[in-house]
């Protein structure tokens, strides 16, 4: 987001992302903390199987990017971060990720060290 941009905001409850073919692409900003990975992980999923559809079979999904943001007291509570990390490489510029620790006390192993942030 720049200074003055719209966001909308949605905090915990049912909740899903659902674009439809001829909707206007949105970016969205993901954020997550500890197990609340959970359900944005799927609509991480959700959206790496529609850019792969996209880029396939040429379908009429426009969709903008994703940007997560997860943090856990270390990098060992941050669940699915190899697939995290996968979805990125798979999917670069549409897909990305920040993990942020607040407790880490021991050395980030080299693959994560890019995307981590915190203590």
């Amino acid at each position: 987001c720049t200074l003055d941009s719209e966001v909308a905001l949605r905090v915990g409850g049912d909740f899903f992302f659902d674009p439809q073919p001829g909707d206007s692409p949105v970016n969205l900003v993901l954020i997550a903390g500890g197990v609340g990975i959970n359900p944005l992980f799927s609509i991480l999923l959700h959206i790496a199987d529609l850019h792969g559809y996209q880029e396939g079979k040429g379908n009429r999904h426009r969709l903008g990017t994703a940007k997560l943001y997860y943090s856990a007291k270390t990098t060992r509570e941050l669940l699915f971060k190899k697939n995290i990390l996968g979805l990125m490489k798979a999917f670069p510029g549409k897909i990305t990720c920040c993990f942020h620790v607040t407790q880490q006390r021991s050395p980030i192993c080299k693959e994560l060290q890019p995307h981590v942030t915190g203590k």
